[in-house]
Protein backbone atom coordinates (compact mmCIF):
# COMPACT_ATOMS: atom_id res chain seq x y z
CA UNK A 1 0.00 0.00 0.00
CA UNK A 2 1.52 3.44 -0.96
CA UNK A 3 -0.32 5.67 1.50
CA UNK A 4 -0.27 9.62 0.18
CA UNK A 5 -2.26 11.40 2.55
CA UNK A 6 -4.69 10.56 5.85
CA UNK A 7 -7.04 11.74 7.96
CA UNK A 8 -8.91 10.91 11.34
CA UNK A 9 -12.41 11.87 10.90
CA UNK A 10 -14.81 12.65 13.54
CA UNK A 11 -18.85 12.59 13.31
CA UNK A 12 -19.87 14.89 16.35
CA UNK A 13 -23.56 15.02 17.19
CA UNK A 14 -23.37 18.34 17.51
CA UNK A 15 -21.03 19.89 14.33
CA UNK A 16 -21.17 23.25 15.02
CA UNK A 17 -20.24 22.78 18.65
CA UNK A 18 -17.33 20.64 17.46
CA UNK A 19 -16.29 23.54 15.11
CA UNK A 20 -16.06 25.87 17.69
CA UNK A 21 -13.86 23.42 20.03
CA UNK A 22 -11.34 22.91 17.08
CA UNK A 23 -10.96 25.73 16.06
CA UNK A 24 -11.62 28.07 18.19
CA UNK A 25 -10.46 26.58 21.81
CA UNK A 26 -8.13 24.52 20.92
CA UNK A 27 -7.05 26.67 17.73
CA UNK A 28 -6.02 23.95 15.06
CA UNK A 29 -5.58 25.84 12.08
CA UNK A 30 -8.12 25.08 8.90
CA UNK A 31 -6.80 23.15 6.09
CA UNK A 32 -9.68 23.37 4.12
CA UNK A 33 -13.97 23.74 4.72
CA UNK A 34 -15.99 22.04 2.30
CA UNK A 35 -19.98 22.04 2.10
CA UNK A 36 -22.71 24.43 2.96
CA UNK A 37 -21.61 27.63 4.19
CA UNK A 38 -24.00 27.42 7.16
CA UNK A 39 -23.16 23.84 8.37
CA UNK A 40 -19.37 22.93 6.64
CA UNK A 41 -17.23 20.32 6.77
CA UNK A 42 -13.80 21.45 8.29
CA UNK A 43 -10.25 19.79 7.91
CA UNK A 44 -7.69 20.82 10.15
CA UNK A 45 -4.09 20.70 10.40
CA UNK A 46 -2.80 18.49 13.60
CA UNK A 47 0.81 18.41 13.64
CA UNK A 48 1.64 15.74 10.74
CA UNK A 49 -1.91 14.34 10.88
CA UNK A 50 -5.37 15.97 9.16
CA UNK A 51 -8.96 15.94 11.64
CA UNK A 52 -11.82 16.20 9.91
CA UNK A 53 -15.49 17.20 11.49
CA UNK A 54 -17.87 16.80 8.93
CA UNK A 55 -21.46 14.94 8.80
CA UNK A 56 -23.38 14.34 12.29
CA UNK A 57 -23.54 11.65 14.65
CA UNK A 58 -26.66 10.22 16.67
CA UNK A 59 -24.70 7.79 18.63
CA UNK A 60 -22.15 9.02 21.60
CA UNK A 61 -18.22 9.20 21.29
CA UNK A 62 -16.58 6.12 21.67
CA UNK A 63 -13.81 5.39 24.25
CA UNK A 64 -11.97 3.54 21.69
CA UNK A 65 -10.35 6.68 19.96
CA UNK A 66 -8.00 8.94 21.69
CA UNK A 67 -6.13 11.90 20.05
CA UNK A 68 -2.16 12.35 20.93
CA UNK A 69 -1.65 16.31 20.34
CA UNK A 70 2.27 16.95 21.45
CA UNK A 71 2.64 20.53 22.16
CA UNK A 72 5.19 22.88 23.43
CA UNK A 73 4.39 23.18 26.36
CA UNK A 74 1.39 21.37 28.21
CA UNK A 75 1.57 24.06 31.25
CA UNK A 76 0.52 26.87 28.94
CA UNK A 77 -2.07 24.74 27.54
CA UNK A 78 -3.54 23.90 30.44
CA UNK A 79 -4.23 27.53 31.88
CA UNK A 80 -5.21 28.67 28.92
CA UNK A 81 -7.82 25.82 28.31
CA UNK A 82 -8.80 25.60 31.80
CA UNK A 83 -9.25 29.50 31.69
CA UNK A 84 -11.88 29.17 28.10
CA UNK A 85 -13.26 26.40 30.23
CA UNK A 86 -12.58 23.38 28.28
CA UNK A 87 -13.79 19.88 29.99
CA UNK A 88 -10.28 18.66 31.77
CA UNK A 89 -9.77 14.97 32.93
CA UNK A 90 -6.84 15.31 34.18
CA UNK A 91 -3.94 18.37 34.88
CA UNK A 92 -0.61 17.89 33.28
CA UNK A 93 1.74 14.99 35.53
CA UNK A 94 4.60 13.68 34.22
CA UNK A 95 4.25 9.70 33.73
CA UNK A 96 6.22 7.19 34.34
CA UNK A 97 7.52 6.94 30.36
CA UNK A 98 9.01 10.80 31.10
CA UNK A 99 6.52 12.53 29.17
CA UNK A 100 4.30 15.34 30.73
CA UNK A 101 0.44 14.74 29.60
CA UNK A 102 -2.58 16.40 30.70
CA UNK A 103 -6.06 15.06 29.62
CA UNK A 104 -9.42 16.60 28.16
CA UNK A 105 -12.50 15.65 26.26
CA UNK A 106 -14.18 17.35 23.08
CA UNK A 107 -17.88 18.74 23.00
CA UNK A 108 -18.63 14.54 22.92
CA UNK A 109 -16.35 13.24 24.98
CA UNK A 110 -13.42 12.05 22.43
CA UNK A 111 -10.39 11.67 24.70
CA UNK A 112 -7.39 14.09 23.91
CA UNK A 113 -4.02 13.47 25.25
CA UNK A 114 -2.06 16.80 25.11
CA UNK A 115 1.82 15.50 25.48
CA UNK A 116 5.04 17.38 26.03
CA UNK A 117 8.41 16.01 25.34
CA UNK A 118 10.59 17.45 28.07
CA UNK A 119 14.49 18.29 27.68
CA UNK A 120 16.65 15.51 27.92
CA UNK A 121 14.01 13.02 26.90
CA UNK A 122 15.43 10.25 24.75
CA UNK A 123 12.11 11.53 22.08
CA UNK A 124 14.57 14.94 21.44
CA UNK A 125 17.87 12.80 21.33
CA UNK A 126 19.18 13.31 17.84
CA UNK A 127 21.07 9.66 18.11
CA UNK A 128 22.45 10.16 14.27
CA UNK A 129 25.65 10.07 15.76
CA UNK A 130 26.01 8.01 18.61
Amino acid sequence: MDVLSSRIIIRPSDPASSRRFYRDLLGLAIYREFGPPEDPGMVFFMGQSLLEISGQSDSPATSAITLWLQVRDVDGEHERLARAGAEISRPPLVEPWGLREMWIKDPDGTAIVLVEVPEGHPLRRDTRSL
